[in-house]
Parts: structure tokens; C-alpha cells; sequence
């Protein structure tokens, strides 16, 4: 994924830009599959759950749509919001753009490094979960309107960017503890900074 290559029978082939992977994972149909080792899982930027609905519309908009749509499966009929030309512009705005003052840089290692000491946790974020932080924070700032990035934009993201880097001690995964839960409270302890500059 990271070498934006693939190699098929001994030969490589580069993929255009902007190449990114996006893989589903349904928790109950497992037999047969494997999870992904540690050093796989943290090659995925985030690890989004979206979970059922949250209310009986909700449901009811799903059924409409499809009445809509006319088929099963309606991703044909999908428009382009965005040419590949300008998608690529905006990822260059995102990453000669968006400023980063120090005391952000400091405020995300502080937190990466928490995930490696927090006592319910047997192995912590790699160095992969802080540039994470990094891209995704520069990326909200600019889809803010901002050219510079604050402390919410990076909570923001912590806990879908952390929660799958990081591997419980044995007794509190027993106790199926929630690893967004110890992502939250790590962020909770750390104080974030006031004094960062825009510029």
C-alpha cells in the first residue's frame, strides 16, 4: 500500500496518483480469514467502524433510496465531484499549504508516545500513528478554510487513527475493554496547546 506499487508474477507495476486503499472488514463472517498482523494493520491510516443506523428513519431513508435507484446497486450511475487533476492539487495545497506550528508537532508526539506507556497498554503506537495525525490534521485545517492547524484538529482524529495501533495487556483485553476508550483517555491527559501560532 505505502509503495504505491504492485507486483504481479515477478513484475511491478506503479500505480497513478492519487492511489489509496480502502478494505472492509465484516467481524462476524471470519472462517477462513486471518487476521492482519500488527505491521499490516498499522499501514491503514484510519479504522472506521459505521456501525447500524440510529433511528428508525434513518432505516426508512435506506429503503427509499433504493426505491429511488431502481437496482441494487447504484454505483454506476455515481458523478464525479472532483477531477483527478484537482484532487491531486489540493493533496500538494495540503502538504506545501497548511502550516504546522511546533507546539503541534509536540502535542501529537506527546500523545503517541502516551499510547506507549499507558498501563493498560502492552504495545503502543508506532511512529506511523503521529504522521497520521499529521497528514490527517493538515488535511481538516484546509477543508476548514484554515491554512494552519490547531489541537481539535488533531483530536479529532486521535481515536480512529490510534485505536488500531495499539494492543491491550492481556487482562484488559480479556475484559474486552474498548481501545477508542483508552485512546480518549490518553488524549484527556494531555494538555493541549494554547500558544501555537497560525503563522
Amino acid at each position: 500500500m505505502e509503495e504505491g506499487q504492485v507486483t504481479i508474477e515477478g513484475e511491478t507495476h506503479s500505480l497513478k496518483k492519487p492511489f489509496f486503499v480502502l478494505a472492509t472488514q465484516n467481524p462476524i463472517e471470519q472462517e477462513g480469514t486471518y487476521p492482519l498482523p500488527e505491521a499490516q494493520i498499522d499501514r491503514f491510516l484510519m479504522k472506521l467502524s459505521t456501525g447500524y443506523t440510529d433511528s428508525v428513519e434513518s432505516e426508512a431513508e435506506i429503503l427509499s433510496r433504493r426505491i429511488t435507484w431502481e437496482k441494487d446497486d447504484p454505483t454506476e450511475d455515481i458523478k464525479p465531484l472532483i477531477s483527478v487533476k484537482d484532487f491531486i492539487a489540493l493533496q500538494n495545497m495540503v502538504e506545501k499549504s497548511i502550516y504546522v506550528d511546533n507546539c503541534i508537532l509536540e502535542y501529537i508526539s506527546k500523545i503517541v508516545r502516551s499510547t506507549r506507556t499507558h498501563n493498560m497498554v502492552e504495545v503502543g503506537s508506532s511512529p506511523r500513528g503521529g504522521l497520521a495525525l499529521l497528514k490527517l490534521s493538515r488535511a481538516m485545517a484546509l477543508m476548514s478554510g484554515r491554512d494552519f492547524v490547531t489541537p481539535d484538529d488533531i483530536k479529532m482524529f486521535t481515536t480512529d487513527v490510534l485505536a488500531h495501533r495499539i494492543i491491550l495487556d492481556i487482562e484488559y483485553a480479556l475484559e474486552n475493554v474498548d481501545k477508542k476508550e483508552v485512546i480518549d483517555n490518553i488524549v484527556a491527559q494531555i494538555e493541549p496547546p494554547k500558544d501555537f501560532r497560525p503563522r
